[in-house]
């Protein structure tokens, strides 16, 4: 392995999360990957995991569900049994698992849909730092990163559970902030503008909003997913450490428009 650096990113195989995951593997960081996809839709993914290899990197990958907690404590069994003396120096959290149902209508929002998102998307971040640090498997220094959305402050149709989602993931995110410090762990959000994944592609009347984003920003275009993957890298870098408990917005002034 070119670097004793390990970075775990929970869905990290496309969006956000994969951007991310080949930004820092072009800085010589090794990759613990969870995701959820179809196994017939992995094959790309799958070739540049093998070309990371080839550069000498160590790379895993699970396609496994990151909110189940018997999962959470079989991959980190696993990781611990793979790798001996593993410390983890970033963990990213992207996952897209939430309902974009209306308030209303025959196919309305449910509390089984609230709960399924505001899980997966929001304290699923503390299931993760908690069972890590249980398995004294995070670094001192550490990272904790995850990603959040101007949807924390707006509505918009169809919105409502993620966003309640992004609320509770921010504050999961101050607390880690908070309590953790004292073991060398800083946690912040990234607040990504508008990024064309497929998981903003499902957000009902999503090229709608696109449109006026794109028109609205300062900057003449919507955010791409590099973009937000060179804040991850910048965040990874020492001169970060001092950066915590924020929501640092990349969004090429988007949400001040």
């Amino acid at each position: 392995m070119k670097s004793k650096k390990f970075a775990l990113i929970l869905g990290g195989s496309k969006g956000l999360g994969w951007a991310s995951a080949k930004k820092l593997a072009k800085h010589g960081w090794n990759l613990i990957l969870i995701h959820r996809d179809p196994k017939n839709q992995l094959d790309e993914f799958h070739n540049e995991i093998e070309e990371f290899k080839k550069q000498g990197l160590a790379c895993y990958s699970f396609n496994k569900d990151a909110t189940k907690t018997e999962v959470i404590k079989a991959i980190i069994e696993e990781v611990k049994n793979e790798i001996p003396s593993l410390k983890i120096d970033l963990v990213l959290h992207s996952i897209a698992k939430g309902s974009l149902k209306n308030m209303y209508g025959e196919n309305k929002l449910t509390a089984t849909d609230f709960s399924i998102s505001v899980h997966a998307m929001g304290y699923s971040l503390y299931q993760w730092v908690d069972a890590l640090f249980e398995a004294k498997l995070l670094n001192n220094p550490c990272r904790i990163l995850a990603f959040t959305s101007e949807g924390n402050q707006k509505a918009w149709p169809g919105y409502a559970a993620v966003s309640s989602a992004k609320g509770v993931l921010e504050a999961v995110s101050r607390n880690i902030a908070v309590e953790f410090a004292q073991f060398g762990i800083t946690s912040n959000c990234i607040q990504a503008g508008l990024t064309l994944t497929e998981a903003f592609k499902q957000i009902p009347n999503s090229e709608k909003l696109a449109a006026v984003k794109q028109k609205l920003n300062p900057m003449g275009r919507l955010t791409q997913p590099e973009d937000v993957a060179n804040m991850v890298y910048l965040m990874s870098l020492p001169e970060a450490n001092w950066v915590n408990g924020s929501i640092i917005k990349v969004d090429g002034g988007e949400s001040i428009t």
